[in-house]
């Protein structure tokens, strides 16, 4: 039962979530063998005020784009 874990902050759509988690199975499918009805993919979406990387939490970091 391959099981993956997505971290990441809060603000996707579901129809990205949705695309994503497809993505991924492909993925898993095409590179790893897996059996798409066996993957499990989990989501998990963290506010970037509860998110930090070298010392400043994400939502005092300035976003590129």
């Amino acid at each position: 039962m391959p099981f993956v874990v997505v971290e990441m902050w809060e603000g996707r759509t579901v129809e990205q979530k949705r695309n994503l988690v497809r993505a991924i199975t492909k993925a898993m499918v095409e590179e790893a063998a897996c059996k798409p009805d066996h993957l499990h993919v989990v989501i998990h979406e963290t506010p970037k005020d509860s998110w930090g990387r070298g010392g400043v939490l994400g939502i005092d970091m300035v976003e590129h784009k």
